[in-house]
């Protein structure tokens, strides 16, 4: 089991290394060469940089990802595209990601972009906090938990 994260933007990678550190889970995170970072690492962390485009990362994790694989995103699109292929894929909020849930998520999504489209307003996601942080935490730690079983 790999700990896979969508790294451009994710507010919990220190989260999800840590927790891997603690079960002794290898952790990929695969990202833009942009976001390129010297910030050093434990040995159980590799890096995948990929070129700058908005889908380059996503379709790298859709190459990569294993049927033990637990995925870390916020990108239904890409959560969508590994459902099938991965153990679990978890959002940043710790909603794992179902079948029975994506449809709704994907549509709700589509319907957001139509409204910023049409230069409605909408909201956009709330600050991560710290209390978002823990929930994170605990619910990946819970799955790894059920997994390693």
């Amino acid at each position: 089991m790999r700990l896979i994260i969508d790294g451009d933007g994710s507010p919990v990678k220190d989260t999800t290394i840590a927790v891997a550190g603690k079960y002794k889970l290898p952790v990929m995170i695969v990202t833009s060469i942009d976001h390129y970072s010297k910030k050093e690492y434990p040995d159980f962390v590799t890096f995948i940089y990929v070129d700058p485009g908005s889908d380059s990362a996503d379709f790298k994790i859709v190459s990569v990802i294993q049927p033990e694989d637990i995925l870390i995103t916020q990108d239904y699109g890409l959560a969508s595209l590994t459902l099938t292929k991965a153990a679990h894929v978890l959002h940043q909020s710790g909603l794992e990601y179902t079948q029975m849930n994506i449809d709704a998520l994907l549509t709700q999504r589509f319907i957001g972009s139509k409204m910023r489209q049409a230069k409605q307003r909408t909201k956009g996601p709330k600050p991560f906090t710290n209390d978002d942080r823990e929930h994170f935490k605990e619910v990946l730690e819970s799955l790894i938990r059920r997994s390693l079983m």
